[in-house]
């Protein structure tokens, strides 16, 4: 296992959601802190929270984990400023609403970049120097979308499926070379952050409508709270946990396409459907 209390973690999209919380969860537990954002506003107010309620090491980074260089930059400087760093958690992503025939190709290359190119250039800028370390551990966000793939989520599917892809080849990689570091997906179901709210509309879209629809879809059926998956997401850290899955949603969508891989979606539909419902 990876003890919290006394390591030094690197969080990207660590500005608001999920990577907030981690940020804030993981300070309060002893753990100092190289935090990844493009919104420099955003990481200067979490550092700032974290100064009121934990004494520890906290460095901002601006990174934006769509470009390579912004990357090896990040893990240059958040070593430099933590040695002892021994933690990554690869979490900064964004969404695109639209069927594929209305995301053009650029937009799908934009996601893709963000969602799954910065997962993997944020291992391999870590991956040398956790290796070092006694004990490590890498964390990459998928999404119950690297799961299952509903209508309309072509590009962010593919992105995540991709993430889940890479990260378990590379876990027995490293497990076959006795490698000191460990390395767990996440596949949070919905989780209340911003992430609807903040994404991209596919070229194709002409109206707003569809837009508010998705926000209030997401809106019925994410139950989840940024810090309750942060605490899930710590502790499948320490017990070194290969798969982590947040919420019920997301531990009913991954047995149903266990026994129904080909149709699951039937069920998902009238399912969603019902929650909708009640929540109207």
């Amino acid at each position: 296992m990876t003890a919290i209390s006394g390591s030094a973690a690197a969080v990207t999209g660590a500005a608001s959601g999920i990577g907030r919380a981690l940020a804030l969860e993981l300070a309060a537990r002893g753990c100092d802190l190289a935090l990844a954002d493009r919104d420099e506003a955003g990481l200067q107010q979490v550092a700032g929270e974290i100064g009121k309620a934990a004494t520890r090491k906290v460095t901002t980074h601006r990174v934006d984990v769509g470009e390579l260089a912004q990357i090896q930059e990040f893990a240059q400087a958040a070593i430099a400023a933590h040695p002892s760093l021994n933690i990554v958690i690869n979490n900064a992503g964004v969404a695109l609403l639209g069927a594929f025939n209305e995301v053009e190709q650029a937009q799908m290359e934009w996601l893709i970049n963000i969602n799954f190119w910065g997962v993997v250039h944020g291992t391999r800028a870590f991956l040398p120097h956790l290796s070092l370390k006694r004990e490590a551990h890498i964390v990459n966000l998928s999404s119950i979308f690297g799961i299952v793939a509903p209508p309309g989520q072509t590009a962010y599917c593919a992105a995540k499926f991709a993430v889940r892809g890479f990260s378990e080849s590379l876990r027995h990689e490293l497990a076959m070379a006795n490698s000191p570091v460990r390395l767990s997906v996440v596949h949070p179901g919905g989780v209340l952050t911003n992430i609807v709210r903040n994404s991209r509309t596919g070229a194709g879209i002409t109206d707003n409508a569809r837009r508010a629809q998705s926000i209030d879809r997401f809106d019925a059926i994410a139950k989840t709270t940024p810090p309750v998956a942060a605490q899930r997401i710590i502790t499948g850290i320490e017990k070194n946990q290969p798969r982590i899955l947040i919420g019920n949603d997301a531990r009913f969508m991954d047995l149903l396409q266990r026994f129904r891989p080909a149709t699951y979606w039937a069920v998902l539909a009238k399912r969603i459907g019902r929650v909708e419902e009640k929540g109207k």
